[in-house]
C-alpha cells in the first residue's frame, strides 16, 4: 500500500546502468553468457531489478518511477519492462560512473516536476525483511518533507570492516520522523583506507547504502556546487525534453561527458549538508561481489536459484554477525 502526502509530489529513480564487471565471470559460468547482475534472478522468481521496482512501487506511485539503464542493455531492459507498464525507462548512451547515472534521470524529473522529492534506489541490493525496509524509507521521505534542504541517506550498522563502501560518521540529532532519528553527518568517507576504516568503525560510523532521499531542488543545487561544467550539459538536456531535438541533445552531451563519482564528488565534499537515518532491523547487502551473495543467502537461509558450485572458488569471509528481527 502506498501512503503519500498530497502536498508533496514524490518520484523514485532506479539506477540500473552498471555492467557489474566484478561478478560477470561467475554469471558467465552460471548462465553460459554475460548478463548484468540486475537482470539476474538470484532468489525467487524475479530479477534484482524487478525486486527493486517492487520496493519502489510501495513507496511512490509506479508511474512516477524513472529507471536508467545502459544503451547496450536495451533488449534486456525492454523484456523486463513489458510487465512494468508504468514509469519511464531512460537509456544512457554510455556509463560515466554514478554521478551522471543519478543526474540523467534527475534531469527528467526536474523537467516534469521540479518541486518534487525523489528516492534513489540502486538495483543491485538485497534487503530482508522488505516491509521493514519500506517503512524506513517512507520515514526518510517524510523527514525530507520537513527538512527539504537536506539529502538524507540510509545508513547501515557495519557487521565487519568493509573498505569497499562509503562510511558515515554520525553527528548530532537533526530531528525525528515517526520514531526514526535523522542525524547530521560529521564526516563522509568514500572507500576509506585501512587506517581510516578502522577509525570510523571504532567511532560507530555507518555504511552508506547509496539509497537516498532529497528534493529535486536540493540535489540539482548540489550538482551545480560540485561540477558546474557537468550540470551545464544536463541543463541543456532539460531544456530540450519533449522537443524534437531531445534525442540528439542527449547523444551530444554524452559525447564529452566526463566520469564523475557521486559519493566521492558530491556526498563527501557536501557532508555537512547531509542527514542520515539508520536502517534498523534489516539485513542489507550490496551484491557487487559474488562472495556477498553467498554469504547473505546463507545467513538468512534462503535457497538460491543458481547452483552454489558456480561460486565455489570464491573465498567467503567469516559469516555475517547480524541479528535480523522479522517484524
Amino acid at each position: 500500500m502506498i501512503t503519500q502526502n498530497r502536498s508533496s509530489s514524490r518520484w523514485s529513480i532506479v539506477l540500473a546502468g552498471g555492467d557489474g564487471e566484478r561478478i560477470q565471470p561467475y554469471i558467465q559460468k552460471w548462465l553460459g553468457y554475460p548478463l548484468p547482475k540486475q537482470y539476474c534472478t538470484f532468489v525467487g522468481t524475479r530479477s534484482m531489478l524487478q525486486h527493486t521496482w517492487g520496493r519502489a512501487n510501495q513507496i511512490v506511485w509506479p508511474w512516477r518511477k524513472v529507471t536508467v539503464v545502459g544503451r547496450t542493455h536495451q533488449q534486456r531492459a525492454d523484456a523486463h519492462f513489458q510487465s512494468q507498464s508504468e514509469g519511464a525507462l531512460i537509456f544512457q548512451p554510455r556509463n560515466c560512473d554514478t554521478a551522471p547515472g543519478v543526474f540523467l534521470p534527475l534531469t527528467y524529473v526536474k523537467a516534469w516536476d521540479p518541486q518534487s522529492i525523489v528516492v534513489i534506489f540502486p538495483s543491485d541490493h538485497f534487503v530482508f525483511p522488505e516491509d521493514q525496509f519500506v517503512e524506513t524509507v517512507r520515514r526518510a521521505v517524510r523527514g525530507v518533507e520537513l527538512w527539504r534542504d537536506r539529502i538524507v541517506l540510509l545508513g547501515v550498522r557495519p557487521s565487519h570492516l568493509e573498505l569497499d563502501y562509503g562510511w558515515i560518521s554520525l553527528g548530532g540529532i537533526l530531528g525525528w520522523s515517526e520514531g526514526s532519528c535523522i542525524r547530521s553527518i560529521q564526516e563522509f568517507v568514500e572507500k576509506p583506507g585501512l587506517a581510516d576504516g578502522e577509525r570510523l568503525m571504532n567511532q560507530g560510523a555507518l555504511w552508506n547504502t547509496f539509497i537516498l532521499v532529497a528534493s529535486v531542488e536540493t540535489l540539482w543545487k548540489a550538482g551545480w556546487e560540485c561540477f558546474p561544467e557537468v550540470m551545464e550539459q544536463f541543463d541543456q538536456l532539460r531544456q530540450s525534453i519533449g522537443t524534437p531535438v531531445e534525442g540528439s541533445v542527449l547523444q551530444a552531451i554524452y559525447h564529452d561527458m566526463p566520469n564523475r563519482n557521486f559519493s566521492r564528488e558530491v556526498l563527501q565534499p557536501l557532508s555537512k549538508q547531509l542527514g542520515v537515518m539508520e536502517l534498523e532491523k534489516v539485513l542489507w547487502s550490496d551484491w557487487g561481489r559474488p562472495e556477498r551473495i553467498l554469504e547473505t543467502l546463507q545467513s538468512v537461509g534462503i535457497r538460491p536459484t543458481f547452483p552454489t558450485e558456480v561460486f565455489k572458488e570464491v573465498r567467503t569471509p567469516a559469516k555475517l554477525k547480524v541479528e535480523v528481527e522479522v517484524a
